[in-house]
């Protein structure tokens, strides 16, 4: 397939660069937003058309104008939580050219004085505001790309709930225009074209480590515990693209430390009580992971038709009939699985898995000192874990 469109990247003041103008002035077609086809000017006989609402109607306009130089304008670097990104994802990466300008996240960068080695990037367009909370750290510098007005005051709402009520948030509008503008902002309007500097300031928790404070969850009691979760993790073993399926839930603890592990994880959380579900789906939000996918229902019914994963714990209800078997079969070649157990049913179970199908068995047996009355203390055991971690051979089908 040839290249279908080409997107130019143009500055807020309507800044193209010599070959960039070429392009949009050669064009037979000219798309953008209504703010972007108004920067340029116009030219005889090009056709000029916004955006097409819905976006997945955009292939039927290419196909309209099929066989004519078809150009597209976008803000400042279009793959920067642009259209560009969402066009190669629609179209594919061969039948798009990109041709980027300076991003906002540039513009902003100079301006503030932030190199690109001690500051990122978060981008809020389109996204719940809760994915904030993973990125907050005393003394982080953050450039957020914001959604709309309300923006500041949704960011501002979220650092304060997190402890970082401290924080200095800088508003950077309509970098690169001539009415450009940097104001600390204190509550009222924002220009709806703008950045946000966050110079991070608090004392809200701020770990990425795994093995967070079992009362960092909300959850009734059903929770895979902080030292067998970081355990468990250390075995699961997250990486950029990776999906997880979290089976038998319970507050979603290591499906949420999962995705806090990096950005471009994912991951799907599965548990049949809805009260359970529901509180999964807050404590990824409060955590700053609102990404996580909560599914209701039960195993392995409730599997059917969830994402090929790359890793999969289970860590409630591994002895409904045929479940291990399924989530063995179901991981991609390389995938981890990790299932705990507590009772002598599923004790049995795992140890005849280990004995089939070889992996890692191990028995954690934790102990915390508690008041044993007066001014002793004493070791206090919880109950002992039985951990079979199995990795699907590479080179396998799923």
């Amino acid at each position: 397939m040839g290249r279908l469109i080409t997107v130019v990247g143009i500055g807020a003041d309507g800044h193209l660069t010599p070959a960039a103008r070429a392009l949009v002035g050669n064009a037979e077609v000219l798309l953008g937003g209504e703010r972007h086809l108004g920067l340029v000017p116009a030219v005889p006989g090009q056709v000029r058309r916004p955006w097409p609402r819905p976006l997945a109607a955009l292939p039927g306009v290419l196909k309209e104008h099929a066989g004519r130089s078809i150009v597209a304008l976008a803000s400042g670097d279009p793959m920067v939580s642009g259209i560009g990104t969402t066009l190669v994802r629609m179209l594919g990466a061969d039948a798009v050219d990109v041709v980027p300008a300076v991003s906002s996240v540039s513009l902003a960068r100079a301006r503030m004085g932030w190199s690109a080695e001690e500051s990122a990037v978060v981008t809020l367009v389109g996204r719940d505001v809760a994915a904030l909370r993973r990125e907050l750290a005393p003394g982080r510098r953050l450039l957020v790309l914001a959604s709309d007005e309300s923006t500041p005051a949704a960011v501002a709402g979220v650092l304060e709930a997190a402890g970082f009520g401290a924080t200095t948030i800088h508003v950077l509008g309509d970098l690169g225009a001539a009415d450009e503008s940097h104001a600390v902002y204190a509550g009222g309007p924002a220009p709806r074209l703008h950045v946000l500097a966050l110079e991070v300031a608090g004392s809200g928790p701020a770990s990425w480590a795994t093995g967070l404070p079992d009362d960092a969850f909300e959850h009734d009691g059903q929770l895979t515990k902080r030292d067998v979760r970081a355990s468990a993790l250390a075995r699961l073993a997250p990486v950029p693209g990776a999906h997880l399926w979290d089976v038998g839930a319970g507050a979603g603890s290591v499906a949420v430390e999962w995705l806090r592990a990096h950005p471009l994880t994912s991951a799907t959380a599965v548990e049949a009580h809805p009260e359970r579900a529901a509180r999964i789906a807050r404590n990824a939000a409060n955590l700053g992971v609102p990404r996580l996918a909560v599914v209701t229902g039960s195993a392995p019914d409730a599997l059917a038709g969830l994402p090929t994963p790359d890793a999969i714990f289970v860590g409630g209800g591994a002895t409904a009939v045929g479940l291990l078997d399924l989530c063995r079969e179901a991981l991609a070649p390389g995938g981890r699985l990790v299932v705990h157990g507590v009772t002598l049913e599923t004790e049995r179970l795992l140890i005849d898995a280990f004995h089939t199908h070889g992996g890692e068995l191990t028995r954690l047996a934790v102990e915390h000192v508690t008041p044993l009355g007066g001014r002793f203390t004493g070791w206090t055991p919880a109950r002992a874990v039985v951990q079979w971690s199995w990795t699907q051979p590479q080179g396998e089908p799923s």
